[in-house]
């Protein structure tokens, strides 16, 4: 077992999430404690709902007020525990050859890293990793972009993000930052078993420090019709790399 890196405490609030794919993948996952949930009947009658719950039958304006404006809730919403924390060293414990660790730098977008979670899961990444203070929370707009992904990715909450690459390092992780202005591709930098994908946030790209602990930059090799692609989809197209060339 590694030794266990400093994460990250949670604060004590509780998330409450919207939309069928969020509220039936959150009651499917036995690692998650769902305290309530409020429906409309036609929704609930739709849905299997387990017994345990307590179930509150609102209307379309009722479960509105329950939600950020023009949220989608699609007829239901639910109020969760936070998921418990996952340590470092134990998911990296957990890898396989072929299966990318993200590492994402300041990514604060709820429906970007929902997107990359999303991702992840598609393309059976090991997880994802981020620096606390600079991540959205467990809420909502980030739990109904991931689709479910939420509930099966594991999610690392770190404190000092370049003190957990060289966690990764030394589990032999080949660390590669994405990196516009890099002059290797991502595929002439893969070829390690194990692969960490590090990206920064849009814009302002991946911090000097975190750069300067990875053991390699890449750029995908994109048209120049465009400057750069949303970090969600760079994440995807960089894990669809990964399992093409690792597997």
């Amino acid at each position: 077992m590694r030794k266990r890196s400093h994460q990250a405490p949670r604060g004590p609030a509780r998330p409450r999430f919207w939309g069928r794919h969020a509220v039936l993948a959150a009651l499917a996952n036995p690692g998650r404690s769902v305290r309530q949930i409020w429906a409309t009947r036609e929704a609930a009658a739709a849905l299997t709902l387990p017994g345990g719950v307590p179930v509150t039958f609102s209307d379309v304006a009722d479960l509105g007020r329950l939600v950020p404006a023009d949220a989608p809730h699609q007829g239901i919403v639910a109020e969760v525990e936070p998921l418990d924390d996952v340590w470092l060293g134990d998911l990296l414990d957990r890898a396989e050859s072929g299966r990318a660790l993200l590492v994402l730098d300041q990514v604060t977008d709820p429906h970007n890293v929902g997107a990359i979670l999303r991702s992840a899961a598609a393309f059976d990444a090991l997880g994802i990793v981020t620096q606390d203070r600079h991540a959205p929370p467990e809420g909502g707009a980030l739990a109904r972009a991931a689709s479910g992904a939420l509930e099966v990715v594991p999610w690392v909450r770190v404190v000092n993000l370049a003190r957990a690459l060289d966690e990764v390092a030394e589990a032999e992780f080949w660390r590669i930052g994405l990196a516009g202005e890099a002059g290797t591709t991502l595929d002439g930098a893969l070829g390690s078993p194990r692969v960490a994908l590090v990206l920064g946030a849009e814009g302002e790209g991946m911090r000097q420090n975190t750069a300067a602990h990875c053991d390699q930059l890449a750029r995908l090799p994109i048209s120049g019709k465009v400057e750069s692609l949303n970090v969600s989809n760079a994440a995807a197209v960089a894990l669809y790399a990964v399992g093409r060339t690792t597997k």
